[in-house]
């Protein structure tokens, strides 16, 4: 028997619907009144102009108005305008990092030809950026002792556009005469760029000495966090600001929002934060200074480091950056294994933050022109290997005990 199949048709009854709200121009009203003491946080790419005629009206130089969240936000502008306060200047402009503030300015006032003058001791990253300059860009670049003004003014010539100054110096330092540099700078036309990091802005006012242009890593004490990448650069001079904001369009550099909002948050707490690593550091290398394992502590603060004067002089205090000098009678594997046996130093690059640091330096491989160690020291001849500390928010005992019992198990 065949079975008959029919075809069932199912017809559902629906009410009408009402049309779906266009959801990319919904509407909402947020009562006045409202008033907080963190900084809203404006995300955009996108920026609206109310009209056509404001859009044919803006210009690029036009700082006071907005275009493309690639250029500026008001969360950007507002951190950018306290850290420029902050360091004593007029303008300042964001970077995702310090090297990328450090290589804005190279790329602003050098073309291919210029010289370029960076001291010996410079943060790593930074030589081997000039080195590149100098390789692919027809750059001449020269490292000059940062101590020695008479051998740097030998090395100015017509050519020379930009002196960069780091004070005090990476890993060794070194403490420069800021003024008399500049001072020389000034009186053979040459701009001074310094990196001014290692006081975070608030212990040394380097325009005060003279110098044109600061830059700074914020991911160090402005952040104070450990989790933010950003660079800045401030000066006083308009004709300057407008020639390093036009580089950096070119570049296509931005930084975000939200970061930004990390820095802003961080920045109410950052001169009692330094202060602090200040404190924890000149105890750890006062005591350092008094133990038979160590041969120097680079230290600005104390009368043997390099630049001391200089530093009484030009900085208001010290930060918790510094490195120490072991007894050569110490192998490389025994610093490795009290390196390794420290429990509140982390083994790690950067600082600024909460936690304590340490990281072994090999200071010939990072310098050209420098004698190490320094022929004035009557101690040359018993130089080991060189460690750098960073002391967080530990408290100082806490940062000995555990120092000395690393000391005592592998520096015997």
């Amino acid at each position: 028997m065949e079975t008959e199949q029919m075809d069932t048709e199912c017809v559902v009854q629906t009410k009408a619907q009402p049309p779906l709200p266009c959801l990319p121009h919904l509407r909402v009203r947020i009562p006045k009144g409202f008033a907080s003491l963190s900084p809203p946080v404006w995300r955009a790419s996108t920026v609206l102009f109310p009209n056509m005629e404001a859009l044919r009206q803006y210009h690029a130089s036009d700082e006071e108005s907005w275009s493309y969240g690639l250029q500026s936000t008001p969360t950007q502008y507002e951190l950018a305008q306290k850290l420029a306060q902050i360091e004593g200047g007029y303008h300042s402009l964001l970077l995702p990092s310090g090297l990328a503030a450090f290589s804005l300015i190279q790329f602003t006032f050098l073309r291919h030809g210029d010289g370029l003058l960076i001291p010996d001791s410079v943060y790593f990253p930074n030589r081997t950026h000039a080195e590149w300059l100098m390789r692919d860009f027809g750059i001449k670049v020269q490292f000059y002792d940062p101590m020695n003004l008479p051998a740097l003014s030998k090395l100015i010539t017509a050519k020379t556009k930009l002196i960069f100054i780091e004070a005090p110096g990476s890993i060794t330092m070194e403490v420069p005469d800021i003024p008399a540099i500049t001072a020389l700078a000034q009186s053979r036309g040459v701009i001074t760029a310094i990196d001014n990091t290692w006081s975070g802005g608030l212990l040394c006012r380097p325009f005060d000495l003279g110098v044109d242009i600061t830059m700074q890593a914020l991911t160090k004490y402005q952040s104070g966090g450990s989790d933010v990448l950003m660079g800045s650069i401030v000066t006083r001079e308009l004709r300057l600001h407008d020639q390093l904001r036009t580089r950096r369009r070119h570049m296509g550099w931005g930084v975000s929002s939200d970061d930004c909002y990390f820095l802003l948050r961080s920045l109410p707490s950052m001169a009692v934060r330094i202060a602090q690593h200040g404190a924890n550091a000149q105890a750890l290398a006062n005591w350092l200074n008094q133990r038979k394992e160590v041969v120097r502590v680079l230290h600005p603060a104390l009368p043997d480091c390099a630049g001391h004067a200089f530093w009484q002089r030009d900085f208001s205090g010290a930060s918790g950056l510094f490195s120490v000098v072991f007894n050569k009678r110490y192998r490389q594997t025994q610093v490795d294994a009290f390196i390794e046996d420290l429990q509140l130093f982390g083994i790690g690059y950067s600082w600024g933050g909460a936690h304590s640091l340490v990281m072994h330096y090999d200071v010939l491989s990072q310098r050209s022109i420098a004698v190490w160690p320094p022929t004035e020291w009557h101690d040359r001849d018993e130089v080991g290997c060189l460690v750098r500390l960073y002391c967080g928010l530990e408290s100082p005992a806490e940062l000995i005990a555990d120092v000395e019992q690393s000391m005592s198990r592998h520096l015997v």
